[in-house]
């Protein structure tokens, strides 16, 4: 556990140097106002529990980021008038739950115009999504609700968890199982893949889509990777709402509008694994789904971890490296 809060803090930690560069950056070129609410406080809570000098990595890092930002989106420079305020926010976590993934909000009321940051320390991860009994993947992620075979198959294995969870008190580790792999994960993976090829079938062409924009985020948004030395922009502009120029004023570099997929192609295991699906649709997106045991203890659902495998070419990314 100690590792998802230690990230936990640092990615809280980078969202409040992202949103502390903006506000430094653009102060002097534009009005600018920041929404003082509960996440921005957790955030400059966790910002501020490390050294000065890790705080310093944090906001140089940022800055290299936010300079770039600036250069690309014309519009967090530049308003209409005294009152075309730019706010900055940094936005609670449910909001992922429902398929926005950003974290840090830019927001021009008087223009109709925002932009977000998905901020991310070290890790690549679009979303870490659970199975369980009482977890409708299909109608949460797709909007299509799952089979009852789909329920059928899984039920006996959650149920079994559950009962040696409930008759140990909690205490039972997975390791106790002996393969757990092979009779616990293969046939929960089974049973996911089957459905997501049966939620294909009946809904062509849009089940690939919802699926991108369910793990990817229904929003346009730029994210934001710090890494040791370095920071990776991606630019997932599958609406067409970023690189937008003021006026006259142009970005300095062109973001081209992301490709969403209309066809599911396969879904298969990754070589040698039994816990590691890859999802392959069209345009070029590929997704890798690994499903883990989220604590050593036996409990009633699993986790997983999806990643972004491969993206369209047209997908823009830049790293920039930091002294």
């Amino acid at each position: 556990m100690a590792k998802v809060a230690t990230q936990t803090i640092n990615g809280k930690a980078f969202e409040y140097a992202l949103l502390y560069e903006f506000l430094e950056r653009l102060k002097e070129k534009t009005t600018v106002s920041v929404v003082e609410n509960d996440p921005l406080k957790t955030a400059q809570k966790h910002f501020q529990s490390f050294s000065e000098k890790e705080q310093g990595t944090f906001r140089l890092v940022a800055s290299f980021a936010v300079n770039f930002l600036i250069d690309i989106e014309p519009r967090l420079a530049n308003g209409i008038n005294e009152s075309d305020i730019l706010q900055l926010e940094i936005v609670a976590d449910k909001e992922g739950q429902t398929g926005d993934v950003r974290d840090v909000l830019a927001i021009r009321s008087l223009q109709k115009w925002e932009i977000g940051v998905s901020a991310k320390n070290n890790h690549r991860a679009v979303k870490h999504s659970r199975l369980s009994n009482d977890i409708d993947f299909g109608q949460k992620w797709l909007g299509f609700p799952c089979s009852d075979t789909y329920f059928e198959e899984i039920r006996p294995i959650f149920d079994n968890l559950a009962k040696l969870r409930t008759a140990s008190k909690a205490t039972q580790k997975w390791d106790t199982l002996g393969d757990y792999h092979t009779s616990v994960y293969v046939p929960i993976l089974d049973a996911f893949k089957s459905e997501l090829e049966r939620l294909e079938k009946e809904n062509p062409s849009i089940v690939a889509e919802k699926l991108i924009e369910y793990l990817i985020g229904n929003q346009d948004f730029y994210k934001v990777i710090k890494g040791n030395n370095k920071v990776e922009i991606q630019a997932y502009n599958l609406h067409g709402t970023l690189n937008l120029p003021f006026g006259n004023i142009k970005p300095k570099y062109k973001i081209q509008k992301l490709k969403l997929p209309n066809r599911l192609i396969e879904v298969v295991y990754q070589e040698n694994s039994q816990t590691t699906l890859l999802v392959t649709l069209n345009e070029g997106w590929q997704i890798s789904f690994r499903i883990h045991n989220a604590s050593s203890r036996i409990e009633p659902s699993l986790k997983f971890d999806i990643n972004l495998v491969s993206a369209p070419h047209s997908l823009f990314t830049n790293q920039l490296f930091v002294g």
